[in-house]
């Protein structure tokens, strides 16, 4: 039998590397998965008091919360998105996201008026792999309409930061639909997300496509900038199907 080229060597050498590095990458989201309540790492934030609001902020897995909050955050988000998606090329059906919604790696943010008891806000994620990498997925972030404006969607989104800077996850990702401007403003201007490579794009025809996946990553060496505490910022209905 003759000797392996070099060249097979270096493909054998890469494949194994590039396998070695997903078993990494597919044992830190399982790890984060396993967390009861994510939130405990992050024991400062468990509450949001500004801008007239009193709220206490907690973490539970879709699998833990009762079915009156997970039918208030379903009818919320349709109460948001529906006629956006409907002017989108996927549309909307009930069925279909509420099934997403109650997927078993769902996991919530929910917002409560600590006098009232009742949920104002939430964002639904997930710890997941994009292709080869680690993240955090924001599925939705919805707020009632008289939490909006208020800091309120800044600071859930932060904590999504923070959670996969805790975590280990390259980035936290989502999507949005390019004819929603009041994401698009809020998530690439006041959040600093950007177009992800994987964004589906065509240069001839910007309409081709109605959504766009951003992103935003997670640097070890930065640790992300933690909630502000004086700054009221927009918050906006938004999708990350």
């Amino acid at each position: 039998m003759g000797r392996k080229s070099a060249k097979g060597k270096e493909k054998k050498k890469k494949r194994k590397e590039e396998n070695a590095k997903l078993e990494v990458s597919l044992a830190k989201v399982e790890a984060a998965n396993k967390i009861a309540d994510p939130l405990e790492l992050l024991s400062p934030f468990k509450k949001f008091e500004r801008n007239g609001l009193n709220l206490r902020i907690e973490c539970m897995k879709v699998a833990n919360m009762e079915k009156d909050l997970v039918d208030w955050a379903f009818q919320l988000t349709k109460a948001n998105m529906q006629k956006l998606y409907e002017e989108s090329d996927w549309g909307w059906k009930d069925k279909d996201k509420y099934a997403e919604m109650t997927e078993d790696r769902a996991q919530y943010l929910v917002a409560f008026d600590v006098t009232t008891g009742k949920p104002v806000a939430f964002t639904h994620f997930r710890f997941d792999m994009e292709l080869d990498d680690e993240v955090v997925y924001c599925y939705e972030i919805q707020l009632e309409t008289e939490c909006r404006r208020k800091g309120l969607g800044k600071f859930l989104m932060q904590i999504l930061e923070l959670l996969a800077f805790k975590t280990d996850m390259t980035k936290v990702m989502l999507t949005t639909f390019k004819n929603n401007k009041v994401s698009q403003d809020f998530f690439k201007k006041t959040m600093k997300y950007e177009v992800d490579e994987i964004s589906p794009d065509d240069p001839l025809f910007d309409d081709a496509y109605h959504y766009e996946i951003l992103s935003k990553p997670t640097k070890k060496s930065a640790k992300p900038t933690a909630p502000d505490t004086t700054t009221a910022t927009q918050s906006q209905p938004v999708t990350a199907s």
